[in-house]
């Protein structure tokens, strides 16, 4: 065995010396046994721990091997069987075989040939599990869980998500710098049928006009000067998965043809290259411009555009999420207070205030370096105040910012209950949603602070 891991394998033999010799064997090579002279006795080893592979005989009285191989088959798919027959019952051996059993031998078999294909059986039960571990991890880091919001805005987003995320259809994200347009892509990826296969993202605004066009379609070797070898592109490595185009609004024209006709004849060809490969990608492409106006001025290509625009999820920024901020606030400190092992906990009354008045131009990236700041430099297990950048504290001061700690709940509420309305131009109906609350709890809440109101819109 390579690895340090002793696995467990299940040994099952109606005669107890075949057991024994076998057990003795697989204990030197450095595995952990466990014996059953029966298949019932088996099933309920299988079903009390873990097994990493079994070893059976084929031919027992009453039920036998093949009763257990196919039982196994049904519930425990991952475990590998590997059979021991006698010359009469090869045929069924082999009939397992083209059914998934790992391999079979005869009796007596080839001790040093066993122990290799069962190390070779063993390898296999484990990279499958840790490729489900993996899987489960990027699920978890990438899927819904992993977006934070509650408000009316967010939960569009969500069920536009749900709707379309195993259709092939292409998507475009829009959205300002920060909202985790590339976080939503992947929420999309690893939730839907495409989940096992490649997520390949491009950033179409960090990578040189000159390099992009290798960057997508690859080139062949010796196709330009400094190709010294061939090289895949990344609409290539997505073949099967999803191909996420970032800020797709920064490509030059001539690109944006080239990109329109790989989308539409499904095909590309490696610069230097004379063959056409077919390529089946989801396509996701996000921007933080007004692509409407960007064509209207012939800086984007309207026939691209449509073909990008089938369905468009526009991300809210976080100033038109204020409802959200505090479990935004609360997951950023746990991430952070879990990543540097503080004991950070909360954020004080006053820096909530803070937070909740702020702009956030930034967005979620802003929200988030500001608590990732705050977790390393607090000094206790709240974040206040004297925790946040100095650009917002020099708000404070200048007094674009409320920050009295002994403010009344009310007064703090109805504060940022105007800035909403401020925001939205004064349009209640669109304040309240972003708040989360309704368009009458917000004149409710203003009365009670002692503002007056308009009930226009």
């Amino acid at each position: 065995m390579k690895s340090k891991y002793k696995a467990n394998v299940l040994l099952v033999d109606d005669e107890p010396n075949a057991l024994r010799v076998l057990s003795a064997i697989l204990n030197e090579a450095s595995y952990n046994t466990s014996l059953a002279d029966g298949v019932d006795k088996a099933l309920g080893i299988v079903s009390a721990g873990t097994v990493d592979a079994v070893i059976t005989d084929l031919k027992m009285p009453g039920k036998d091997g093949l009763y257990l191989f196919h039982h196994l088959k049904a519930n425990y798919p991952d475990i590998p069987v590997i059979f021991l027959t006698a010359f009469g019952t090869v045929d069924s051996a082999v009939t397992a075989m083209t059914e998934g059993a790992f391999f079979y031998f005869i009796k007596p078999p080839d001790y040093i040939k066993l122990k290799a294909i069962l190390d070779k059986a063993v390898e296999q039960r484990r990279l499958k599990y840790e490729i489900a571990e993996l899987r489960s991890q990027l699920e978890s880091t990438y899927g819904f869980s992993s977006i934070i919001g509650k408000s009316p805005g967010m939960e569009k987003v969500f069920r536009m998500v749900e709707t379309i995320r195993d259709s092939s259809t292409n998507v475009l994200i829009t959205g300002e710098t920060g909202t985790g347009k590339e976080l939503l892509a992947k929420a999309i990826h690893y939730t839907s049928r495409r989940h096992y296969r490649p997520f390949i993202a491009v950033n179409c605004a960090a990578v040189p006009g000159e390099l992009l066009e290798a960057e997508f379609f690859g080139h062949e070797r010796g196709s330009f000067t400094g190709a010294v070898s061939r090289r895949i592109g990344k609409f290539e490595e997505a073949n099967t998965g999803t191909l996420f185009l970032d800020e797709i609004g920064e490509l030059e024209l001539s690109l944006q043809a080239k990109i329109l006709r790989a989308i539409q004849e499904k095909e590309i060809e490696r610069i230097g290259g004379n063959r056409k490969i077919k390529i089946d990608i989801r396509l996701i492409a996000s921007t933080n411009r007004e692509l409407v106006r960007e064509v209207k001025l012939k800086n984007f290509r309207a026939d691209l555009y449509y073909r990008l625009n089938v369905v468009q999820i526009k991300l809210p920024p976080l100033r038109e999420r204020i409802s959200d901020i505090p479990l935004l606030v609360t997951h950023f400190i746990d991430k952070f207070s879990q990543r540097e092992n503080r004991r950070v906990s909360a954020v004080s009354p006053e820096a909530m205030n803070v937070f909740l008045q702020h702009d956030w131009p930034g967005n979620l990236r802003e929200l988030e370096n500001i608590i990732e700041r705050a977790v390393v430099l607090a000094k206790k297990d709240m974040i206040g105040i004297k925790d946040l950048p100095h650009e917002i504290r020099k708000e404070i001061r200048a007094g674009n910012l409320q920050s009295n700690a002994l403010k009344p709940l009310k007064e703090m509420e109805a504060e940022t209950i105007i800035k909403a309305i401020n925001i939205f131009n004064g349009n209640k109906s669109k304040a309240a949603a972003a708040l989360g609350i309704t368009r009458k709890a917000l004149y409710s809440r203003l009365g009670k602070a002692g503002h007056k109101h308009s009930g226009k819109n």
